[in-house]
């Protein structure tokens, strides 16, 4: 009995290793060879770099699709613009100073000549006849129109007689002149030029015109305000004193 068993389970294990044996054996799968043909007619890869992999794309009807170009903003200065206009400089209309008087016409001339007189007397009262009164009369420095014009330009005299600017009336009329706001109802013939030119353009003679009704630091505040600020008279062409006055 022992022996049947043993015998039986030897005869197990020799199937158990047969088994084993053929499972071994059995060959894997080889994978799947290609036909030499079929190797021959693929092309090779294209390496990464070649230039059939940087040729553009195409578009459906065979061109060549552009590339899409971002159009660059416009400048927030428009630096042509602003070269044009610094490189414009700015017109200066030319001032024609007059000299001749007698050139002038007669209402002006006779007006100016009263003038000159009754400041060359020395009293300032021969001045106001010449003035006017209501509506036509001159406009003085620091007058409303409805103070006494007398008693102004006293009170802008350094002197309480007004002397001093009898003085500086009568220099201004020996300036030479100029025709200003032609052709408008504010035309009028006005003394000295200076008040009508720009100080810029003034040529070293007129300097010593100028510097005869002014001091040299009186000149360098007017070029500080761009113009003329000292006093200057106004006649109409028909003969009227328009104004005696200072500042712009």
């Amino acid at each position: 009995m022992t022996r049947n068993l043993a015998g039986r389970a030897g005869a197990a294990r020799l199937v158990m290793l047969l088994l084993a044996g053929a499972v071994f054996c059995v060959p894997m799968a080889a994978p799947a060879a290609f036909a030499l043909s079929e190797l021959k007619g693929a092309p090779p890869p294209a390496p990464a770099d070649s230039a059939e992999n940087s040729a553009p794309t195409e578009s459906p009807e065979g061109e060549p699709e552009e590339p899409l170009e971002i159009p660059m903003p416009d400048p927030l200065v428009d630096k042509a613009a602003t070269e044009t206009k610094d490189a414009a400089p700015e017109v200066v209309q030319p001032v024609e100073v007059l000299a001749d008087v007698s050139k002038i016409p007669a209402p002006v001339a006779r007006m100016r000549e009263l003038i000159v007189e009754a400041a060359a007397s020395g009293d300032i009262e021969r001045l106001r006849p010449l003035l006017g009164k209501g509506p036509t009369q001159t406009q003085v420095s620091g007058s409303g129109g409805e103070e006494d014009p007398i008693a102004t330009l006293k009170g802008l005299s350094g002197d309480q007689d007004g002397v001093e600017i009898l003085a500086i009336l009568l220099d201004v009329l020996s300036t030479g002149f100029v025709l200003a706001d032609k052709g408008t109802p504010e035309e009028a013939y006005v003394w000295p030029y200076f008040a009508e030119k720009p100080l810029a353009s003034l040529t070293p003679p007129e300097k010593v015109d100028l510097f005869r009704l002014v001091t040299a630091g009186d000149f360098a505040g007017m070029e500080e305000l761009g113009n003329y600020n000292f006093y200057r008279v106004g006649i109409t062409p028909d003969g009227q004193w328009k104004f005696f006055v200072a500042g712009d």
